[in-house]
């Protein structure tokens, strides 16, 4: 068994605690911006192998937070998002090797000129500074989250969710070791030490300018709860209402492939296809079989008029399954006339997050990349490549779907802001 958990009850001591955290993390921050690449990579490897050294402790961990959920009465796409297994902690390693491998994106200059009057001018890759990030039952977030901050020079302070503390505590001691391997200030990845939810409120107040950016990895209700009460800037998708289309020149073979794996690889990912489009153009040959892969497959698909007749297992679809982010089997299926319909749909019901196109017409296909307004979209691959590690980023701190700073899956590089660095010879300006 882990060590008891740790708790604050009540939040008299609360305020204190995280005030003391943010004061940490800022004075870590200072510390991480002037680190040079070789010790951020010091610690990251460091960071690598404590996870796979202690992996078992970690599976512990977990095995002990899913069975609590587990007799609460979770559901199983709740119980997928929180589980741990060999695998997945090896695929965890891995992303932290990655990470380590990229470029350190600190310090890099990304455009320089001269004015006539003789100054130089370049824009440099800086720190954000402290980064709150509130999570909720993924516990790899953890590790994502710690290492990318790390790379880009970061201080991160983690709240995980209460279901998952005992699996981010495991991962955090590895974090720290990692950076204490390498002489870097353990403050520099916090995990917040309790379930108290007020913790989240705080952290959304800023800790009296402690926090430089928050960034909610979570269901709909914590990242709306975040939008709306962060006194900070937010990186922040709302849900993943994702999209498939399947042009009339569509393989039916590299549908099937596409679809099922969007659908249903993993249902409780915001990379998960939620809505099928299907072109009328090719409905009679495509559709039934399409329909009938995904409920054979244990999918439950809710359909337009023309989909509900091609079998009678699918459900009506209602006007809010076109809006719906089910996190589960389940699939809403609509028969659209043609890419600028489909395109249509998606700009009225979908979330901005992912979009793909099966086609084999490339003039339909670039049309659809080139005006489906998502952070990302994708033309015959499936839309669970929605992840950083995926994009050879390593991680991911999230999907961001806002159009300011980052947009779509935020690694390293999209951890930097710029500064100008001028330089002249005694020039004034006249």
């Amino acid at each position: 068994m882990t060590a008891p958990l740790k708790a604050i009850d009540g939040t008299a001591d609360l305020p204190a605690l995280m005030t003391d955290l943010a004061t940490q993390a800022r004075a870590a921050a200072r510390v991480l911006a002037l680190a040079p690449p070789e010790q951020k990579d010091r610690a990251l490897e460091a960071i690598e192998r404590a996870i796979r050294a202690n992996a078992a402790k970690i599976l512990t961990a977990n095995a002990e937070d899913v069975a609590e959920v587990r007799a609460g009465g979770a559901t199983s796409a709740f119980i997928d998002r929180l589980a741990l297994t060999p695998a997945r902690i090896d695929s965890m390693a891995d992303g932290v090797a990655t990470v380590r491998a990229i470029p350190d994106p600190v310090g890099t200059v990304t455009e320089s000129w001269q004015r006539p009057n003789g100054m130089t001018i370049e824009r440099v890759r800086v720190p954000l500074g402290v980064i709150g990030v509130i999570f909720e039952s993924r516990p790899n977030v953890a590790a994502d989250a710690g290492v990318l901050c790390l790379k880009s020079g970061n201080a991160v302070i983690l709240r995980g969710g209460s279901d998952s503390f005992r699996s981010c505590r495991a991962i955090h001691d590895c974090l720290v070791q990692g950076l204490r391997e390498a002489g870097l200030p353990e403050a520099a990845i916090t995990l917040v030490p309790t379930r108290d939810r007020a913790a989240v409120g705080l952290m959304l107040g800023g800790l009296g300018g402690g926090i430089d950016v928050i960034v909610p990895r979570g269901g709909k209700s914590l990242v709306a709860r975040v939008e709306a009460e962060a006194r900070v800037p937010v990186f922040a998708h709302l849900e993943g209402v994702n999209h498939i289309y399947v042009d009339g020149s569509a393989k039916l073979d590299m549908a099937k492939s596409i679809v099922l794996n969007a659908k249903m690889r993993r249902t409780g990912v915001c990379g998960a296809a939620e809505t099928l489009l299907v072109d009328r153009a090719a409905a009679a040959t495509n559709l039934k079989p399409l329909v009938e892969m995904l409920i054979e497959s244990g999918c439950e698909v809710r359909g337009d008029d023309a989909v509900q007749k091609i079998d009678a297992r699918v459900k009506p679809a209602t006007d809010d399954d076109w809006d719906t982010e089910y996190l589960d089997a389940i699939i809403a299926a609509r028969v659209v006339d043609g890419v600028d319909a489909a395109i249509a749909h998606i700009q009225n019901h979908g979330s901005r997050h992912t979009d793909a196109i099966v086609a084999e017409d490339i003039k339909a296909a670039e049309k659809f990349l080139s005006e489906v307004d998502s952070a990302i979209v994708l033309h015959n691959a499936s839309t669970q490549f929605a992840d950083g590690g995926e994009f050879g980023f390593g991680a991911e701190i999230g999907i961001a779907t806002g159009k300011f700073h980052a947009r779509g899956p935020v690694g390293a590089e999209q951890l930097t802001s710029f500064k100008y660095r001028v330089r002249g010879t005694g020039q004034t300006r006249p």
